[in-house]
Parts: C-alpha cells; structure tokens; sequence
C-alpha cells in the first residue's frame, strides 16, 4: 500500500516547482550568456585600448563599463532564483547536522520565510527605483543609455527570486510535514 504524502497539495506543489525550476534555469543560462557577453566586450575593449596606438580603426568600446554596469545587474538577478531553487545558499552545516531531516527541514522553512520576505523588499525597492529613474529620465554619461534599462533588466530576476523564494517556503512546510527535507 502507497502511503499518501503529507503536507499541502503535495502533488500541485511538484508540478509548480518544475515549472518555477524550468524558468529559473533558463533565466540563470540568460544570466551566464550575458556575462559571456560581458567578458567579450570588456576584452575586445582592453585589446583595442592596447592596440589603439598601432592599427587604424581600433580603440576601447565607448561606455564599456556602463554596459557591464546593467549587464552585471542583470546577471545577479538572474542567477539567485536559480541558486534558491537549487538550494545553494550557504549554510552552516556543522550546527545542523544534528537536527535530523525534519529538523532540518523546519530550520529551512524559517529560513526560507526569511528570504522571501527580504527578496520581496528587494523586488519593491528595485521597481520604486526603476520609477524614480525613469521619471527623472536619467541616462549614462557616455552611451545615453535609459539608467531604468538596468534596473527594468534586473526586476525580471529580482520578481522571478521573490517567486521562487516563496515557492521554496511551501517545499519547505511540506519536507517539515512530511519526511523531511528533500536532497
């Protein structure tokens, strides 16, 4: 005889955080190609400022580092939904290894309840920023690049983290209610 799991909607919650894991992985794999980006214009930059001097045509790539600047933006928002989903944020694990797997599982729920609360925070403040930027219609000095680009990129991943935090805060309530925390 099957034993039914325990927890809320255990089932529902299986499918919903496949699909929460299916777009935090491809907005971390969006986040990994803009850094790829990233470190080819600051090396193209780097070689032209080198061989500016010796070959016609060649020079830094203007306002290099105000694309890293929103790019890098970016890129750490894309990735934290990943690493929560994924459960790669650092723990101390010498304090809990005595806790067994529901212990554990209840110490991740508190902490979990935590994140989402300060993710959300983040998200609000990010997209109050965004507002602020854009109403003032700030641009980089040198690209004339929107400054509300950077945070528009960023409140993607920043919402997507809020999403997957509270997804983890159910996984979470269901491991404390059931057998414990998953690996």
């Amino acid at each position: 005889m099957v034993k039914p799991a325990k927890g809320l909607a255990p089932q529902l919650e299986q499918r919903v955080g496949r699909v929460i894991e299916f777009i935090t992985r491809w907005l971390a794999i969006g986040g990994g190609l803009a850094l790829v980006a990233l470190t080819t214009v600051t090396c193209l930059s780097v070689i032209g400022r080198e061989l500016s001097g010796y070959v016609p045509f060649f020079g830094p790539i203007q306002g290099d580092f105000e694309l890293v600047e929103a790019g890098c933006a970016f890129a750490i928002f894309a990735f934290l939904p990943w690493c929560q989903m994924r459960r790669g944020h650092v723990t101390v694990d010498i304090f809990v290894q005595p806790l067994g797997p529901r212990g554990l599982a209840g110490l991740s729920l508190v902490g979990n309840v935590i994140l989402t609360a300060c993710a959300l925070l983040i998200a609000v403040k990010l997209g109050e920023g965004l507002i602020d930027k854009r109403s003032y219609s700030e641009t980089t000095f040198i690209l004339q690049m929107p400054v509300w680009w950077g945070y528009a990129v960023a409140l993607v991943g920043a919402w997507v983290f809020v999403l997957a935090s509270a997804f983890t805060v159910w996984r979470s309530l269901n491991e404390m209610l059931g057998d414990g925390e998953r690996a």
